[in-house]
């Protein structure tokens, strides 16, 4: 890979979902593991670069898990609002996940 690809071309499934009422869970799940370790050592998934893409302080991403037997990165923010509070925009956490997709991830 000469380009650096978008991580919405290198994951299966990019999506997002709620993991309670105040956190917002983001998992990458990958086709093959060449995909799965480019990404995971990219260094792009940092909890700083992940703060920025979302607009949220640093100390709001919790976490940017890699599992390693399932080819998976989860990361872990805390939701600008309760789910299902006053302003929430999106109950399910679930049309969250699209900042990630236009991530570049530079070539190993």
């Amino acid at each position: 890979m000469s380009r650096a690809a978008r991580l919405g071309e290198l994951a299966e499934v990019v999506r997002s979902k709620n993991a309670g009422p105040f956190l917002l869970a983001l998992d990458l799940l990958f086709r093959d593991e060449a995909r799965y370790r480019l990404v995971r050592d990219s260094g792009a998934l940092t909890p700083a670069r992940i703060a920025a893409l979302y607009r949220v302080p640093e100390a709001d991403v919790l976490g940017v898990t890699s599992f390693d037997a399932a080819q998976a990165i989860k990361i872990t923010l805390r939701r600008a609002r309760s789910a299902g509070g006053p302003g929430d925009s999106d109950v399910y956490g679930a049309q969250q996940h699209a900042p990630l997709l236009d991530l570049p991830i530079p070539p190993p």
